[in-house]
């Protein structure tokens, strides 16, 4: 009887009322998941950033003091510093070398798929290795990298790299462009396939050069790809945590000690949950406030297209 009448209702809901209630039971355990593990998170570590907790005792109320400490901080003014430059130069030499790669292997190569898949494997490999691999490479003393520059240099202008206080960032740099490259070459190279050859054919008519090719029709044309590898790109760099750990853990000193190892110490090293969320919620205003302000830019420059 009770499914005869479960089945009568059922009957009685219109198509449109099934159709989401199917489309609700599909993405309800996503959502549950993002529930859980992002949203109630971000929403405790905003309410902990106007408290003082160490995780043991009881949390008191101190309005603004935490991002007052945060300011005051020389550390996280560095962390913010060390981020910034981190970030440009990775978004500039990531965003040539994926362009670069994208344009030359877009031409009818032998082995071409092979090297595709080989410059995208590194970004699928698992972080501790990509870590362990290169913290050997870079060694001052049996690493290949200074093993190759050795060829050219003297011993003592070697750098030593992530032990180095002055080349540590730039090593670190290295490899998140080496590591992050082959994922954007594929969002080019795809965009590349869309241009209209027609295009390249009219331009060689006129006796445009390759290099013009490239300024009128090629690098304009990739504009939205442009866009996303330079949204991607600027909010993954503003929270990379953990190839800093595997390489330097922000060492030596505070060299790497990117914003996001400023909150990680903050958090369970000085077990400052307080400052740690204020921390984290300055560096949520950050990345934001870019987004906002790059989906802005890139608006304008669609209707001005």
């Amino acid at each position: 009887m009770t499914t005869q009448k479960t089945q009568k209702k059922a009957k009685g809901l219109s198509l449109n009322t099934r159709n989401t209630l199917v489309g609700m039971t599909f993405i309800l355990p996503n959502f549950i998941g993002f529930l859980t593990f992002t949203l109630v998170p971000v929403v405790f570590s905003f309410i902990l950033s106007f408290m003082k907790w160490d995780g043991f005792n009881e949390m008191q109320f101190v309005a603004f003091n935490n991002f007052a400490k945060i300011f005051k901080d020389p550390n996280f003014r560095n962390s913010l510093v060390l981020t910034l430059e981190y970030t440009v130069f990775t978004v500039l030499f990531s965003m040539a070398a994926a362009l670069s790669l994208a344009i030359l292997l877009n031409n009818k190569l032998r082995f071409v798929n092979f090297f595709r898949s080989a410059i995208f494997f590194p970004y699928v490999a698992s972080i501790v290795a990509v870590g362990c691999v290169w913290k050997a490479m870079f060694m001052k003393n049996g690493g290949v990298v200074n093993a190759l520059l050795g060829v050219f240099l003297p011993d003592s202008a070697l750098p030593g790299w992530l032990a180095d206080v002055d080349w540590a960032l730039p090593a670190v740099i290295i490899v998140s462009v080496w590591k992050n490259m082959g994922y954007f070459m594929i969002i080019y190279l795809a965009a590349l396939q869309d241009i209209p050859y027609s295009l390249y054919e009219a331009a060689e008519i006129d006796g445009a050069t390759k290099w013009q090719q490239f300024r009128r029709i090629t690098f304009p044309m990739l504009t939205p790809s442009h866009f996303f590898v330079l949204m991607m790109l600027i909010i993954n760099s503003f929270k990379v945590f953990d190839l800093i750990f595997m390489l330097t853990e922000g060492g030596p000193g505070t060299a790497t000690q990117l914003l996001s190892m400023y909150i990680y110490n903050k958090s369970f090293i000085s077990w400052d949950y307080g400052v740690a969320s204020a921390a984290a919620m300055i560096l949520f205003l950050i990345v934001g406030g870019i987004t906002l302000i790059q989906f802005r830019v890139e608006k304008k420059f669609n209707d001005f297209m």
